[in-house]
């Protein structure tokens, strides 16, 4: 079956965008549209330049023998800004207020729209950095973790508090909650990560950063290491001390005023990067 430019353009492009970060021969395209190399590679120069002046992401050609393209996301600050301070007047809304100081996210973490969209920013910092596997913690920062590692193309480790029997053997860690001070427990399969691992941690919300101070301390244990942290939202009330410094967050949570119903909320340090 011959293809028309029109149809290898649209199909191309969304095999790219299914595939983030391998690499995709020539030949497979060649041979998947019925199309000559040097037609492939016209098609390749529209997407590679569309891409990058929508701010979508970048084209990587690899030549030689064993070469090809790898797509790459890569959300501009242009593209970015918008949904962040949108995210930003939304996590501000009184309406969010729990007893406590609390703030209700369940609808946020819940709207795959929403998570889609942060995932994208998130793993764009990362695009060009060497990671193996997206590290969380059950539960609520399950569908961002989901969310980056689809667009790096990497498999989610998800720690929990406690044991399950479908896991397997597991390593179980104690640590101190950075807010609460109290010691925690944090379990992970033994199978979930291979010795010399490179693990990005995300979280949905990051306070003074005990939980993922733990996780670093588990990936100590498995003899694999931290590529990077990134938190959705991270608070900046006064705390006595930040155990993580060395992260990325897309929201910082100034302060809450339980009595006076105000959220203060402002873009994270993702756009200081």
């Amino acid at each position: 079956m011959k293809f028309r430019r029109s149809e290898r353009l649209i199909d191309m492009t969304n095999y790219l965008l299914d595939h983030p970060r391998q690499l995709v021969s020539l030949t497979f395209f060649a041979e998947r549209y019925s199309s000559a190399k040097s037609s492939i590679s016209e098609d390749l120069a529209i997407i590679k330049e569309t891409f990058e002046e929508r701010g979508i992401g970048t084209l990587q050609t690899i030549a030689g023998a064993a070469g090809g393209v790898k797509y790459s996301v890569k959300i501009s600050e242009k593209a970015a800004m918008p949904f962040v301070t949108e995210l930003c007047q939304m996590i501000a809304s009184p309406d969010r207020l729990l007893p406590g100081g609390y703030l209700y996210m369940t609808d946020i973490l819940g709207n795959p729209s929403i998570v889609q969209k942060a995932g994208k920013i998130i793993a764009s910092a990362y695009a060009n950095t060497d990671i193996d596997v997206v590290m969380t913690v059950a539960t609520k920062g399950i569908p961002l973790a989901y969310a980056v590692a689809t667009q790096l193309n990497v498999p989610v480790v998800i720690v929990r508090r406690d044991t399950k029997v479908t896991e397997g053997s597991t390593v179980s860690i104690n640590y101190v909650s950075g807010s609460t001070k109290r010691i925690q427990t944090m379990v992970l399969s033994k199978r979930s990560l291979s010795e010399g691992s490179k693990v990005l941690i995300v979280d949905d919300f990051m306070k003074a950063g005990g939980t993922i101070n733990g996780m670093i301390s588990m990936l100590e244990e498995f003899k694999a290491k931290v590529a990077g942290i990134a938190v959705l939202v991270e608070s900046e009330e006064k705390i006595e001390e930040r155990l993580i410094n060395d992260y990325l967050s897309l929201v910082q949570l100034e302060n809450v005023d339980e009595k006076e119903k105000t959220i203060n909320v402002k873009v994270g340090n993702f756009f200081k990067a």
